[in-house]
């Protein structure tokens, strides 16, 4: 209900603001928890994550660019994974930091609408390229000898273009759907970020088909992509299995991989798009994995199960070391 007049009815309130629907300025974010000893204990633990696995990170990236022999379009795909989980953790995390140190926490309505499309844009993104790198893996496993002419530079480019695509398309929608949205009075976000579910319940106007829509965008295309990708792992670890020993291991572990990647970035995701936009207890736990610690931790994970990335990072390091020491040493 609108708050600028209560003598008049909802309906008229929205129709005075038909010209400017969004009275809202500013939003109040109640935050993680209002404990300041937890608030403490995540400060701290978002503070590790940035200080050592968002460096890894770009670690992956730069060891990736920098060794001749890690060209593989398996590779390329994993250095983008590298930098769109350390865009998408820029999006939440270093703001809920400067808030922990903040008796009141605001956020402009700009920003909230800038927080959100960035969130949805690369997360939306990350989703299709984890199915870009499934069928990466189908044709490696499934058929070698195609491998180098269908995965040429050419295409691996198109790939990645059409993921970015993807996800601004993604985004774009669900910011155009809650720009149309009045906004006259409540502004309080029971979370520590601007997210779709939380925003869309203060605007003042029956939101029902507009969260249908959303909840078709988000959900029901984040169960479909979670669904097939399951499929095409369980019929690429099927065919593994069928094969001759050599190579066997390696093409498990890398698959193996690939689906606990999927696990963390589907999972918190369908609890939070796929069901109707209403506050359960355990919302702001799983959006906190969701949006700061497994974005940092999924290329991680995927470097310490795979051989090839570990020895050229550690070559790469042992050089740069040896030549800080000489260097120290001359002078």
């Amino acid at each position: 209900m609108c708050q600028d007049n209560p003598e008049l009815t909802h309906c008229q309130a929205e129709e005075m603001k038909i010209a400017n629907n969004t009275v809202v300025t500013e939003f109040i974010l109640l935050g993680l928890t209002q404990s300041q000893d937890v608030q403490l204990l995540v400060f701290v633990l978002i503070l590790i994550f940035y200080l050592i696995i968002l460096p890894g990170n770009f670690l992956i990236i730069f060891t990736i660019k920098s060794d001749p022999g890690l060209t593989a379009p398996l590779y390329f795909f994993l250095g983008n994974l590298a930098f769109l989980d350390a865009s998408y953790s820029f999006t939440v995390a270093p703001r809920m930091l400067v808030d922990f140190l903040s008796e009141k926490k605001v956020i402009s309505y700009r920003g909230c609408i800038t927080q959100l499309f960035f969130l949805h844009f690369l997360g939306g993104g990350e989703g299709l390229l984890l199915v870009v790198m499934a069928f990466d893996r189908y044709i490696a496993i499934c058929q070698p000898l195609h491998y180098l002419t269908i995965m040429n530079p050419r295409a691996c480019y198109a790939m990645l273009l059409a993921l970015w695509l993807g996800g601004f398309v993604h985004s774009i929608i669900q910011v155009v759907l809650i720009l149309r949205l009045p906004f006259c009075g409540p502004n309080q976000l029971d979370n520590f970020f601007c997210d779709v579910p939380q925003v869309i319940k203060l605007a003042c106007t029956n939101t029902f088909v507009v969260e249908l829509l959303m909840v078709f965008n988000s959900g029901l295309m984040t169960l479909l992509c979670f669904l097939g990708l399951l499929a095409s792992y369980a019929v690429i670890l099927c065919h593994v299995r069928r094969t001759a020993a050599e190579g066997k291991n390696k093409a498990m572990s890398t698959c193996i991989t690939h689906v606990i990647i999927i696990l963390l970035m589907f999972g918190p995701a369908i609890f939070i798009y796929t069901r109707p936009f209403r506050a359960l207890p355990a919302d702001k736990v799983v959006s906190f994995f969701h949006t700061v610690i497994f974005p940092l931790m999924n290329p991680m994970i995927y470097t310490l199960r795979n051989q090839e990335v570990k020895t050229s990072m550690k070559r790469l390091l042992s050089r740069h070391v040896v030549c800080q020491v000489d260097f120290i040493i001359r002078n």
